[in-house]
């Protein structure tokens, strides 16, 4: 086996791909660790890979079908390595890369890909004063209004660089306005804070709603051909993912009026055995009139799965609309990027 692989190595990429059926591989005289998607990403308790021969270490794993996984190597207190024989790398948001590899049932999404033939909508950049309500002293809003003359509800996308420039979201919202499957929509791309800071933002911050509601919606209603919200209460939605999920979750619990339909991509509801408020929220009191897009990966983190799978049951048990889906991936971008387009159609789909 270890001639194979030795010339395997020598044309093809790694890791070895047999339909669902994946082998990892390193080649030297010790091998690193090895974390992923498949490992929650916790370095206490890495792959530890097998040596198969002189120079040749493997480590194979049997994958949902239509996965999309990322994966790293380590050693003990240095940085992480990347696969050497896979060319495909990834941002992994915390300013490094991870390599990937997908099963071959696996589909990407095209619908980020900016088409030439379309109608496309127009995005605008635009500084707002934060004090005294969030960090800085100038946040970053893009706002995005669609090709279309009539009057549209507003999308708010919380960690909006993110989703403007890694996801592409106002291409997948281009697309599927040209294809007829989702009504028309604008949107309002509202940047993070620095990394440390952003969870103080994102973990159900009042503050963070004040400069939301008193800032970035005043400015979407002068920029924007919006909708009358008080004449259409909750026609307004809310996007994020991870943190950003959660304080998606918590924007519509705590302002249904406005954001009354809310799509929440791996969010983050608890942290270790400590709930987030937004579970009593939604559990507490009367049932707003909220509709609920949660997608989450079945290789995410697995306090996220399963934080997920309990708002799901608590949130069918009080009677909200709600589609819930789980995906073959973990928790990052692309994925989220390869799934949010059925979120916009289960919340937004086209009125026929």
């Amino acid at each position: 086996m270890s001639q194979s692989i030795h010339k395997y190595l020598k044309s093809k990429p790694t890791p070895i791909i047999d339909e669902n059926t994946i082998t990892f591989v390193w080649k030297g005289r010790s091998a690193p660790l090895l974390i992923g998607d498949f490992t929650g990403w916790d370095e206490d308790h890495p792959i530890v890979m097998e040596k198969t021969e002189a120079g040749i270490w493997t480590y194979q794993h049997t994958f949902l079908p239509d996965s999309y996984i990322e994966y790293s190597f380590f050693k003990k207190d240095e940085e992480s390595l990347l696969d050497p024989y896979n060319p495909q790398q990834t941002p992994n948001g915390i300013g490094g890369y991870n390599n990937y590899f997908f099963i071959p049932e696996y589909k990407p999404t095209n619908l980020g890909r900016k088409k030439r033939q379309i109608a496309h909508g127009r995005v605008t950049c635009h500084e707002l004063a934060t004090e005294p309500f969030i960090s800085g002293e100038e946040r970053t809003v893009h706002l995005y209004q669609p090709p279309v003359t009539e009057a549209v509800p507003l999308v708010v996308v919380w960690d909006g660089q993110d989703y403007l420039f890694r996801l592409h979201l106002n291409n997948i919202v281009d697309n599927l306005i040209h294809l007829g499957r989702i009504q028309p929509i604008a949107l309002a791309f509202v940047d993070h804070a620095e990394q440390e800071l952003r969870t103080v933002e994102y973990a159900c911050s009042e503050a963070a709603l004040v400069f939301l509601m008193s800032e970035v919606i005043p400015l979407a209603n002068k920029e924007l051909n919006l909708i009358d919200i008080n004449a259409n209460p909750g026609a307004f939605g809310v996007l994020g993912a991870s943190m950003g999920g959660l304080m998606a979750l918590y924007t519509g619990a705590r302002i249904p009026g406005v954001f009354g339909k809310v799509l929440s991509q791996s969010g983050a509801f608890s942290w270790g055995n400590f709930d987030m408020v937004v579970f009593d929220l939604l559990q507490q009191g009367e049932v707003r009139p909220i509709k609920f897009w949660l997608d989450v990966g079945v290789y995410d983190l697995a306090g996220i799965l399963v934080s997920n799978q309990r708002m799901q049951r608590m949130l069918n048990q009080r009677g909200y609309p709600l589609t819930y889906r789980e995906y073959h991936a973990g928790h990052n971008f692309p994925a989220w990027r390869d799934d949010i387009w059925r979120g916009l159609e289960a919340i937004f789909g086209a009125k026929i």
